[in-house]
């Protein structure tokens, strides 16, 4: 298969690349994922049928490895992250190394031609300005170390070329590689196991995006690179820019049992509120299929078939 259909995929056995893997598959690319398996997860066996791919046990910061691997593709998705301000914080060496410096590995063996896919988050913005959309134009203001993180690895991509940068709003969804700790996830799980929850920094806002909505415009950009290319854009869904609260009530419509309260002391050590605008990647043509009311209701299915006292397990990857 020609190099320019074969994509390498860092950390491609975790939450996005699960989904990620099938959808490349479907659409004829050869996949190579290195990934460290860190969690002992098996989430990609259901891809070992597929001559396409090609899994290699190892870590995205073995020199070594990424000089060898990189040499035989035309698309690199850099998936391996410490995701997360609790994770990044809890490590902040493996967070610095994996994120940023893994980065620098890759652009290192690089050639220009090579497209590269980066998936930041949008929590670059930090705090935005009350009522105020965050565009790709915004000033970024991380107030987290995986936040800073990752603008700073968005950078040197950029400075780089040819690629594209999807900023990504808080993803929802189900996954064979489970994240609980998404705030989407944790909600609709706290209202299945617990019935309640209580809420810090209630009106603080956010934008939402289903899993399956980033693993298609990961897609829509490779199909249409020359158009997309070399841009930054915020994906999320433009009708889910919600408080924590809002997002309560939204849970509440599907589990009338679901009881939230606000806390008048404490807080919230997740200080991020903003809203997004998507306006960028829309007038490029792609528009997310999937709401939030449809993650929520697959998200209740979700917590019926995964055992909940396993559910601990599959928090902060």
């Amino acid at each position: 298969m020609s190099e320019t259909k074969t994509v390498l995929i860092t950390g491609g056995a975790g939450y996005i690349g699960s989904i990620l893997i099938e959808e490349l598959l479907k659409k004829d690319y050869k996949v190579i994922v290195i990934d460290n398996l860190m969690y002992d997860q098996s989430t990609l066996l259901n891809f070992c049928y597929s001559d396409n791919f090609e899994f290699i046990s190892g870590d995205c910061r073995d020199e070594n490895l990424i000089k060898k691997n990189i040499q035989r593709v035309g698309i690199i998705i850099p998936l391996a992250c410490l995701t997360g301000a609790p994770l990044c914080h809890k490590d902040p060496w493996s967070a610095q190394s994996v994120i940023v410096d893994g980065i620098k590995l890759i652009l290192k063996y690089r050639e220009q031609s090579q497209k590269i896919i980066y998936p930041n988050t949008n929590s670059g913005y930090g705090v935005g300005e009350k009522d105020k959309f965050c565009t790709e134009e915004s000033p970024l203001n991380p107030i987290s170390l995986y936040g800073r993180l990752k603008v700073e690895a968005e950078k040197l991509i950029v400075a780089a070329g040819n690629y594209i940068v999807f900023r990504l709003a808080t993803v929802f969804g189900a996954s064979p590689r489970m994240r609980v700790d998404l705030l989407v996830n944790d909600f609709v799980y706290r209202a299945v196991k617990d019935k309640f929850v209580v809420l810090f920094e209630a009106d603080a806002k956010r934008n939402y995006i289903h899993i399956r909505d980033v693993v298609g415009a990961f897609i829509y950009g490779l199909e249409n690179w020359d158009a997309l290319k070399d841009e930054i854009y915020n994906l999320g869904l433009s009708t889910a820019n919600l408080s924590k609260k809002e997002l309560c009530e939204k849970i509440k419509e599907f589990i009338p049992d679901f009881h939230f309260t606000v806390a008048e002391i404490g807080e919230d050590p997740d200080k991020r509120d903003y809203i997004v605008s998507n306006e960028k990647i829309e007038k490029a043509g792609y528009i997310p299929k999937y709401s939030l009311e449809f993650g929520i209701k697959e998200l209740i299915k979700t917590y019926k078939i995964i055992h909940l006292k396993k559910m601990q397990y599959l928090n902060f990857q």
